[in-house]
């Protein structure tokens, strides 16, 4: 692609970004003045890369940017730029230990970065290990986020591998955690440990990663109301830096 055709597939992705609704090929061409062909040439490469999105009437919507999450990109650099300040936050506020937590392609839970707070004694985790995410906190969250079929699905797979689950139970808890728009584990599976997570949201509603802050049980159980409002708070945060990517487009 020539410097120019680079250009103008930004320019489109950027355009994009900025409508409240989709837009027709028509407009994309009266817009930007591109040449017909060359912007159905452009619409086509952004449908097939999984930036933008046309749907029965032929409209064309933005579906992430550069940089974004979703089910076709593992790029999870923008989440982390975006939510590092409330994630920050949270552990100065609470003095525990702060992760950032997705889904991986097994729906195990794969934590993305690891801030320790100050204190002498902290709690730590091997983030290159993934989690079962009905284990944990993060996972209970983000287990929340999916469909109920998607639910059912993965806590009937994961009662055939493991003898100590509860299908009805799982279920229930994690539309509890649906509900409760959080997740309190003080029986974490890592010995003495307990954690709170709660949901990360992009600008159209998607739930794409859960935030969470954990430490020694004792000492979250000791100011669990506490850390709660701090986690809550910085996951809405987190949600609303999130929210931002498409206005700083502009």
């Amino acid at each position: 692609m020539s410097g120019r055709g680079a250009e103008r597939i930004l320019e489109v992705i950027e355009w994009l970004a900025r409508q409240p609704a989709g837009r027709t090929l028509t407009d994309v061409v009266a817009n930007l003045s591109l040449p017909k062909s060359s912007a159905l040439m452009l619409l086509r490469t952004l449908v097939e890369t999984g930036y933008v999105r046309r749907d029965e009437a032929g409209l064309y919507h933005i579906r992430r940017l550069p940089g974004e999450a979703s089910a076709d990109s593992r790029a999870w650099g923008t989440v982390l730029r975006l939510v590092d300040a409330s994630l920050r936050e949270a552990v100065s506020l609470t003095d525990e230990t702060g992760f950032i937590g997705v889904f991986d392609d097994a729906q195990q839970v794969r934590y993305l970065n690891k801030v320790l707070p100050a204190r002498e004694i902290r709690y730590d985790r091997d983030i290159s290990v993934a989690r079962i995410a009905a284990h944990v906190a993060t996972g209970q969250v983000l287990l929340a986020g999916l469909t109920d079929a998607a639910l059912n699905a993965y806590c009937t797979d994961l009662a055939r591998e493991r003898d100590d689950v509860d299908i009805n139970e799982l279920i229930a808890q994690i539309k509890t955690v649906r509900t409760d728009g959080y997740s309190l584990n003080l029986q974490g599976r890592v010995e003495g440990a307990a954690g709170i997570a709660a949901p990360i949201f992009d600008r159209n509603g998607n739930m794409v990663a859960a935030l969470n802050i954990a430490g020694p049980r004792e000492r979250i159980a000791a100011r669990q109301d506490e850390i709660l409002s701090v986690v809550i708070k910085a996951g809405q945060q987190a949600s609303a830096a999130l929210s931002e990517i498409r206005r700083e487009s502009r």
